[in-house]
């Protein structure tokens, strides 16, 4: 007998098939936006750890602002600070503003305000030995005076914290007088030597036993053309270099760049933060010095327009706060950014004053699709540790 075969009939199977396509797009429906969303909240946090890391370096060179540099230059000295040209829209690193007159003490800290070719973002520089990327500018010690005109070389017993032989090293004496405090060492001109603890080189060190000169660590094996490091910082938004495909068009990076001792030239640079639309400093002074602070000026000018020496700065500068746009995540078609333009720093910021903080507008910055990305201000308030000590 011939058992009778079950099957499906093809109406069966097409409603099969609705159902099983009605499910898959429903599930579809709901599993796209829920990764999306996840994509976009990884990047987000992405975003925010970088800010953290990125910005924590700029914040800790800005309270380093001034550390190791002298005060005084001996005459028979000069140096040079800052060679190159403009890279792009970049500003030269030899611009007047920012590179200090060859026998002139260096200033902490020097900006370009509102440079035209960075879409208005503000080029700032950091000076200070220990600002450099490099081991040796991290380390310091002292030379003391010893009888019989010797001298003996603080030892810290770290690998971490003893500079190496051969690192080039400049040397400052702390005190001579109220007018004449860390005077640059030289020795007919030469303002730097190389570190050796077993033997420090005598025109270096002090003639007077336990007369105390300070040991500043400037680079690993480069001759100096400056008796300090200077990093400077900008927003990079040139035509080839690699911008993630996560920024919206038109932003940058910002980078922190460290002048070569040998050449003048900036470094390569070192990302910070990505997606960035603008930089933007401020300084607060107190003028007067009756310990309050009663000027915020985005230039370091004094009040006939004059920029402000490296003693004046030692003695004004009190504060320093920087405020950087970027977007948070990446591009999210969903989102509308709610406004066309933004004020950096934003009101009822304390030091905003009536002309002096930026309107940022977007339709005019030249970043395509800024609706769709989630802007954010980081601000950065710094009182520089290092100015007067």
């Amino acid at each position: 007998m011939i058992k009778k075969q079950a099957g499906f009939t093809l109406t069966e199977l097409l409603i099969t098939m609705a159902i099983f396509i009605f499910a898959i797009t429903a599930i579809t429906n709901v599993f796209v936006p829920l990764v999306t969303q996840f994509k976009q909240q990884s990047r987000i946090a992405e975003t925010q750890i970088q800010g953290i890391v990125g910005l924590d370096s700029l914040r800790r060179d800005l309270e380093q602002a001034g550390f190791g540099l002298p005060w005084v230059i001996p005459t028979a000295v000069t140096y040079l600070e800052g060679s190159g040209t403009t890279s792009g829209s970049i500003p030269a690193p030899n611009a007047s503003t920012i590179n200090d007159a060859t026998a002139n003490p260096p200033r902490a800290i020097a900006s370009i305000n509102n440079v035209t070719g960075l879409g208005g973002s503000d080029y700032m520089v950091i000076k200070a030995t220990s600002v450099a990327t490099n081991d040796a500018s991290m380390k310091w010690s002292q030379v003391v005076g010893t009888s019989a005109g010797g001298n003996s070389v603080k030892i810290w017993g770290s690998a971490i914290e003893d500079l190496n032989t051969g690192n080039r090293v400049i040397v400052i004496i702390p005190s001579r007088g109220l007018n004449n405090q860390r005077v640059l060492v030289d020795n007919g001109g030469s303002f730097y030597t190389q570190f050796n603890a077993a033997s420090f080189p005598t025109a270096f060190a002090p003639s007077t036993e336990n007369d105390i000169f300070l040991i500043y660590g400037v680079d690993p094996t480069s001759n100096l053309r400056m008796p300090f490091n200077r990093a400077d910082y900008y927003i990079e938004n040139v035509t080839g270099t690699t911008i993630p495909p996560r920024c919206a068009p038109g932003t940058g990076i910002l980078m922190k760049a460290v002048i070569d001792q040998t050449t003048g030239n900036r470094s390569a640079g070192i990302p910070l933060l990505d997606c960035v639309a603008d930089m933007q400093v401020y300084y607060r002074l107190d003028r007067d010095a009756d310990g309050t602070i009663e000027t915020t000026t985005d230039v370091l000018n004094n009040a006939s327009g004059t920029a402000l020496t490296a003693l004046e700065i030692r003695d004004q500068l009190k504060e320093v706060r920087v405020y950087i746009l970027a977007h948070e995540g990446q591009r999210d078609p969903t989102y509308t950014y709610p406004n066309s333009s933004l004020t950096i720093p934003a009101t009822p910021d304390p030091i905003f004053l009536a002309g002096l903080a930026r309107t940022f507008n977007f339709i005019s910055s030249g970043i395509t699709g800024w609706q769709n990305y989630r802007w954010k201000v980081y601000s950065i308030v710094v009182k520089p540790n290092n100015l007067k000590s």
